[in-house]
């Protein structure tokens, strides 16, 4: 409580926040804006009998159950972020660019995913119009029409895109994040009205043992959101001239979860690929794609085959993401360099093994709790035998991390303000 009064006795972070503010409520006009021809129920229907499109909903803040101008929000350019930095991988220039150039090169990394972000909302509007076109939840529009919702389409998430930058020069949290956040929020009074509604007193153990669960999932997720191994470094005493330096403790913090949603995101887009790859036959050839269409529909409507392939993918991509993002042997060097090393361990190769070996085992408990959050509606469902009590793993995760994350930029902006004499 005193440090939210903080917040609001000083004017400059005063109005950050009332713009942050001011621009999440945007967003969320524009994600109510309708494209034209939408059955509201039959689209209802269709979200609710689809796991994986519900999970997109999220990425889309909301926008994509009604159908919206903003339905694809912000997901194109989390995909275009996502391939340029696999593509560090396979060109050295742009890995160069990303981790040496510093934040002129991070600059001109975002800049390039926003240009990719544009051909790829377009090809998932596209796909996904036909897509609900093929079940029946949309009429199939003329050719103009078509192209007209494609364009409106990429235009509100090219917007959206916008906002969340806006949001995050004021530094009051992620503006990518934080749209996510808004619209998850925004279906909490529906998702409570809804289970109130279908309140039974026969079923109140069940409901306290719902809300005794969902309890622990959130502690279990900010323990993981959280959770690090810190590895003990010290310094060796160095002599520069007159004076002595090093000789001093520190450490360095593993993460549990070093991957954070990335995994979640690469996995949803693996099983969602084949979905959109017979919309996109169905240009060629429709016969083909109604028959991969109907394996598609055949795979998910298989809860437990769905569920072990999610919680696979989710599991071998936190591993892979891990490997990509995470550098031993540069991080020994860069130790060593710095006249630093670990207690016990000889440095340089032994360090850069030592890091190794411990963040696989690090990631190995992440990767199996990332995989069982995914994987969490489908085993409450399972055990409630009720649609209506769900708790979402990773939209919890999604609020977790993005609260924390808040919460650390407006401490850190109160904490500047407090050392100038506030």
């Amino acid at each position: 409580m005193q440090k939210l009064l903080q917040i609001f006795r000083i004017p400059d972070l005063r109005k950050k926040i009332f713009i942050v503010f001011g621009l999440l409520v945007a967003f969320r006009m524009l994600a109510a804006i309708p494209i034209p021809g939408v059955d509201a129920l039959r689209l209802q229907q269709f979200f609710g009998s689809n796991q994986l499109l519900g999970f997109l909903n999220l990425f889309s803040g909301g926008g994509l159950s009604n159908l919206s101008v903003a339905m694809l929000g912000v997901g194109p350019y989390i995909t275009a972020t996502i391939i340029m930095q696999l593509l560090t991988i396979i060109f050295p220039k742009l890995k160069e660019m990303y981790y040496e150039e510093g934040a002129r090169g991070q600059a001109k990394f975002n800049q390039y995913s926003r240009l990719i972000t544009v051909p790829l909302a377009m090809l998932q509007a596209y796909a996904f119009l036909n897509l609900l076109v093929s079940q029946n939840v949309i009429d199939r529009p003329a050719s103009f029409a078509l192209l007209v919702n494609v364009l409106a389409i990429t235009c509100g998430s090219m917007l959206t895109l916008w906002l969340g930058e806006l949001i995050s020069e004021q530094k009051i949290g992620n503006g990518v994040s934080l749209i996510i956040l808004a619209g998850i929020v925004s279906q909490l009074p529906s998702s409570i009205r809804l289970a109130l509604l279908s309140y039974t007193p026969g079923l109140l153990p069940t409901y306290l043992g719902f809300l005794v669960v969902t309890i622990l999932i959130v502690a279990g997720v900010v323990y993981l959101n959280e959770g690090e191994r810190k590895i003990p470094i010290t310094y060796a005493r160095r002599v520069r001239g007159m004076k002595l330096y090093g000789g001093v403790s520190s450490y360095l913090p593993f993460k549990v979860n070093q991957a954070g949603m990335i995994p979640l995101i690469f996995a949803i887009s693996v099983l969602l690929f084949p979905q959109f790859l017979a919309q996109l036959i169905a240009i060629v050839s429709v016969p083909a794609s109604l028959k991969m269409n109907e394996y598609v529909t055949s795979f998910l409507n298989n809860q437990l085959l769905y569920g072990i392939v999610y919680f696979a993918l989710v599991f071998v991509f936190t591993y892979f993401y891990s490997a990509i993002t995470f550098n031993p042997d540069e991080m020994a060097k860069n130790l060593q360099r710095g006249g630093g090393f670990v207690p016990g361990i000889r440095p340089g190769e032994g360090t850069a093994k030592f890091f190794s070996t411990l963040m696989n085992r690090i990631t190995f408990f992440g990767a199996f709790f990332l995989g069982l959050i995914a994987i969490l509606p489908l085993i409450i469902q399972r055990i409630t035998g009720l649609s209506v009590l769900n708790v979402s793993g990773t939209a919890l995760l999604i609020v977790v991390a993005v609260a924390l994350e808040t919460m650390r930029q407006v401490n850190s902006q109160l904490a500047v303000r407090e050392y100038e004499g506030f």
